[in-house]
């Protein structure tokens, strides 16, 4: 069990933010598992701090520039296009 406290209140506003509807039941079961996370993130306190960062190196290859698509061929395969672009559903 965790000493860090989170309320039934606390989940309910989880759920709400999250549009998930929870019965009592499931609140009192989050409630203790979010008190756990919560637990989990106070351990990160005690993780010792770096004195310097560690020689990064990029390990990624450098850009290459090529030809690419014309647009009427980047269009071809398209469901729908719309004054020459991509047109996707609506969003709400």
């Amino acid at each position: 069990m965790s000493d860090t406290e989170a309320t039934p209140d606390d989940v309910r506003h989880v759920a709400e933010l999250a549009r998930v509807d929870l019965d009592e039941d499931e609140v009192d079961e989050f409630a203790d598992q979010f008190a756990d996370i919560l637990d989990y993130f106070d351990a990160l306190d005690e993780v010792p701090t770096v004195e310097r960062e560690a020689d990064l190196v990029n390990v990624m290859r450098p850009d290459e520039v090529r030809e690419g698509l014309t647009q009427d061929e980047a269009l071809a395969n398209a469901d729908e296009t719309e004054d020459g672009y991509f047109k996707g559903p609506n969003v709400s």
